[in-house]
């Protein structure tokens, strides 16, 4: 209580890690908690995961589910916390999750929806956001269930936001390729904004990213030390300008190299260590200052009418531009994104209204630990048409670099 009195003091929010799905063996907790199968079903079919060798709450019973809904609301209650991460959801819905056929029993009408689970979390929200408005409660669902941030009256699920974990997926394993043969997957840059309004959709770069043999995010990258930070640098503000709520795990912003481990502090002595970790927790700082800031990039940020692409298609030259606008339709931040380690001269985009477009992000600065790159902080648009646009600029973009610009 303390502790998030200590933060909440100081403008930190905090969010709990709230793990309804499964629950440990260990003797000394809820498994055979009075000498029967209380908290767990009876039936090994539906009690235990196979996965990590824990127990499934029975969401049937009154009695447990109401547990349940009460640990959540304490956490909130008593402790203040401002939301709830719902860990492993798709693990709860689902009854034939991780199972063969012959190891899961079917619900009542003969599918795989684990009925009880669905009726809790649809409770659970329900209680949740009636009681403390404006709580944030974010489901980790990694499979396709529809309507999981959707209001339950409109037959959601009732949670507040999703992870995308389909974005993430695409993402890294873009980035994770050298970049010459980025032009032949150019799709999964693409890919998530078919899908990104059918959620409320939160982007994790999370823990999960960063453990089991997985390296850091900056091992993820490929080339030289100074393509792996430029390569990273992007990354985060491709994402920051992306629609979707951003999340980031320890580590991430000061380019962490080792794999992430419970048991031991971050490798902070990296900020000591030559231009790059430092320059990447500056850029990390200034996309937060950024994001806060420029109302088009949050406004409308679950809304189709807040993005557009101006250029989608050029894969040849691994290059995207897209603009993100306010509910001010005036208000807009143009993104242009090099995923290649060559710098474009006079690279044109389109856009959508005369002026001088200054440069707000670019993530090849010098201050970044990158070349310095740019367009001496802007240009001006011509009255060229362009890509679908009235207007055109003519612009220097920086390798393996993202510049956001903004009509001034």
């Amino acid at each position: 209580m303390a502790f998030v009195d200590h933060l909440h003091r100081r403008g930190v929010g905090v969010i709990l890690d709230w793990v309804p799905a499964h629950f440990p063996r260990d003797p000394h907790g809820l498994v055979y908690f009075d000498g029967t199968h209380l908290y767990e079903h009876a039936d090994p079919r539906q009690r235990e995961h196979p996965d990590w060798g824990t127990l499934i709450f029975n969401y049937g019973r009154h009695e447990v589910a109401n547990f349940l809904l009460d640990s959540a609301l304490f956490w909130l209650d008593r402790y203040h916390a401002d939301g709830l991460r719902v860990d492993a959801v798709a693990s709860a819905l689902y009854l034939d999750y991780s199972r063969k056929p012959g190891e899961w029993v079917p619900n009542q009408f003969g599918g795989r929806e684990n009925l009880g689970a669905v009726a809790f979390f649809r409770r659970m929200n329900e209680l949740v956001h009636g009681t403390y408005p404006g709580a944030i409660v974010a489901a980790e669902e990694s499979t396709s269930w529809p309507m999981v941030s959707r209001p339950t009256y409109l037959g959601g699920l009732g949670f507040g936001f999703k992870w995308n974990m389909g974005w993430m997926h695409d993402v890294l394993d873009y980035m994770s390729l050298d970049p010459v043969h980025r032009k032949y997957q150019h799709n999964r840059l693409t890919f998530g904004l078919l899908y990104a309004w059918t959620e409320n959709f939160v982007l994790p770069l999370s823990h999960d990213e960063v453990v089991h043999g997985k390296g850091s995010l900056l091992g993820r990258m490929p080339g030289d030390e100074w393509q792996q930070f430029a390569n990273l640098r992007a990354l985060y503000t491709y994402m920051w300008t992306h629609p979707g709520k951003k999340l980031l795990f320890m580590g991430g912003e000061i380019g962490q190299r080792r794999e992430w481990h419970h048991d031991r502090s971050l490798d902070w002595h990296l900020l000591g260590e030559g231009p790059y970790h430092r320059g990447l927790q500056r850029l990390v700082r200034d996309l937060n200052h950024f994001y806060r800031r420029e109302r088009a990039l949050h406004e409308l940020d679950a809304d189709p009418a807040g993005f557009a692409w101006i250029d989608c298609a050029d894969w040849e030259q691994s290059v995207v531009s897209f603009v993100r606008r306010a509910r001010d339709a005036g208000d807009v931040v143009i993104v242009v994104c090099n995923f290649t380690p060559v710098p474009r001269y006079a690279y044109r985009v389109g856009v959508p209204r005369p002026g001088y477009y200054r440069e707000l992000i670019n993530s090849d600065a010098g201050e970044y630990g990158g070349g310095n790159l740019g367009n001496a902080g802007g240009a001006w648009a011509e009255s060229t048409p362009w890509q679908g646009q009235p207007h055109s600029v003519a612009i220097t973009l920086p390798p393996l670099a993202v510049l956001a610009l903004k009509p001034v």
